[in-house]
């Protein structure tokens, strides 16, 4: 099923780039599909955790990849190999998101920084997308 409605390729074929607002609970494939945007911003309130390894199951959606790219190999082995849940200010640290905010502030701040970037020459933006994603 997953193949046939693929969200996370679509995420990452998209040209331009994709914010995702995360809060409550980014579990499993939540923090997958997370990986796949270009920016994270977390309510303050978000918890986040990748617990397939205590289903005896390893994560589908590329997060033994997209995890440790993004805050480095130690760091997404103890997420990956635990199951531990972690704090949007933990994972900031870790650098799993970009910026935490209040919840009340979590939609407004990701159309701030959408509203921003339309303002940009879009050929400049994607080209930078395209580029870092090339690298």
């Amino acid at each position: 099923m997953r193949w046939q409605r693929d969200v996370w390729g679509l995420f990452l074929s998209l040209p331009q780039p994709v914010i995702a607002a995360l809060h409550g609970y980014v579990f499993g494939s939540g923090i997958e599909m997370a990986m796949c945007c270009d920016i994270r911003l977390a309510a303050d309130d978000c918890v986040f955790g990748l617990p397939e390894v205590a289903l005896g199951i390893i994560p589908a959606a590329g997060a033994t990849q997209t995890v440790p790219r993004a805050i480095g190999h130690g760091r997404a082995l103890d997420l990956l190999l635990t199951g531990r849940r972690i704090g949007a200010q933990e994972a900031l640290e870790m650098k799993l998101v970009n910026s935490v905010v209040s919840r009340s502030r979590l939609l407004p701040q990701a159309e701030a920084l959408a509203e921003k970037m339309v303002g940009f020459d879009q050929q400049a933006v994607r080209a930078i997308k395209r580029s870092i994603n090339l690298a």
